[in-house]
């Protein structure tokens, strides 16, 4: 089953945009390879919006720019496939992507068929200049039908913005992740706000088709596509934009430069505990015992495999606060016999074990905590 957990990867619209190329991502894959985000679990490498040429060529068929891949979309597949690394592409459900390269309406067999035979492994697929009298769940359904009729695997990510309660008919159509967001930018007041806008949704989301809060931002620091305006984040917010989408489990996929990361990028991307909670097998949505869609500070407990738990505590405020949890608010007892013990995902520091409460009594402003938890007898 193709998204058994949340894809983890690579895609090229944040920092690059329209400026991609063969060489850059050549380049990626082998950043992907010897930085060991391969081994980590970023296994695809993406390529977004603008690689086409203006108009599809005279056998209908969408003609990759000559100029950006002059070797052709199957050399450079078979190039990524050579670095232990899937390949991914993109299209649009309507007439035109959304910079105005030709989209897959009405041609949604003849593309999937082109994909496949280049050696694609992963579709995005967007949803701008769809005709107004289209219906969205069935352009998605139908791109998956396609997908599907070309014998090859291929990994299908929906990508309406949320448009239409995306999250309500999404699973019935064949995708395998959605995004339910508006996209991102790099600045910590568009994480929030993207975080908060799901604390009601995530229930939909599980093995099989994840909820996709667009792709992250660390280390972008400001540059790039979707950072130039927006300010960049500081490394603190980093680790809290990453936490939450591990929390959340959203697909990773990855916006920065992965060539030229720092090491603090390089250590958040591959931290393991967080990475673990984001692909743990059970795929269990946080419930909120501390705050709502609104609030400056929440508090979240989450359902992990093999007997394990996560907690974690979100400060949004710009201001420095601190909150506590009442473990009666997610079903603990003082007289159950048992507490739970806590380790510091970040600091590694052992906590506990509490049965009645415990606070985090200082959080920076949009500072996170995150704790891996045990329920142990007292």
């Amino acid at each position: 089953m193709l998204a058994r957990k949340p894809p983890m990867g690579w895609n090229s619209w944040n920092t690059f945009g329209w400026n991609i190329n063969d060489k850059l991502i050549r380049e990626t894959a082998d950043a992907m390879v010897e930085t060991g985000l391969r081994d980590a679990g970023y296994e695809y490498v993406v390529i977004d919006d603008c690689w086409s040429l203006r108009r599809r060529g005279p056998d209908g068929r969408i003609v990759p720019d000559p100029e950006k891949f002059p070797y052709g979309m199957k050399d450079l597949a078979d190039y990524i496939h050579s670095k232990g690394l899937k390949f991914g592409m993109y299209s649009c459900a309507g007439t035109m992507t959304c910079a105005g390269f030709p989209g897959s309406f009405d041609h949604e067999f003849l593309d999937a068929e082109t994909f496949a035979s280049w050696g694609v492994d992963y579709l995005k697929y967007d949803f701008c200049f769809k005709p107004n009298l289209a219906n969205g769940p069935i352009l998605y359904n139908r791109m998956a039908m396609a997908l599907k009729a070309t014998g090859r695997e291929i990994l299908f990510s929906a990508c309406n913005w949320g448009s239409d309660n995306v999250e309500r008919w999404i699973r019935s159509s064949g995708a395998h992740m959605y995004r339910s967001t508006g996209d991102i930018w790099d600045n910590f007041d568009s994480i929030r706000r993207i975080a908060r806008s799901q604390m009601d949704k995530l229930a939909y989301s599980g093995p099989g088709c994840y909820n996709d809060i667009d792709m992250l931002v660390c280390g972008m620091y400001g540059k790039g596509n979707v950072g130039g305006n927006a300010g960049g984040c500081s490394d603190l917010e980093y680790r809290t934009h990453f936490a939450l989408w591990c929390m959340y489990s959203s697909p990773l996929m990855i916006g920065c430069d992965v060539r030229n990361m720092s090491e603090e990028t390089r250590k958040l991307l591959l931290n393991r505990d967080l990475i673990a909670i984001n692909q743990d097998e059970e795929a269990r949505p946080p419930m909120f015992f501390i705050g709502n869609s609104e609030s400056g500070r929440v508090g979240m407990f989450r359902h992990l495999s093999n007997g394990e738990y996560a907690f974690a505590f979100v400060n949004y405020d710009d201001r420095e606060g601190g909150m506590v949890c009442q473990l009666y608010d997610i079903g603990l007892t003082v007289d159950s016999g048992y507490g739970f013990e806590l380790t510091d995902i970040f600091t590694g520091e052992v906590r506990g074990p509490y049965n009645d409460y415990f606070g985090v009594h200082r959080l920076q402003p949009h500072e996170i905590k995150v704790y891996k938890a045990r329920l142990v007898k007292m």
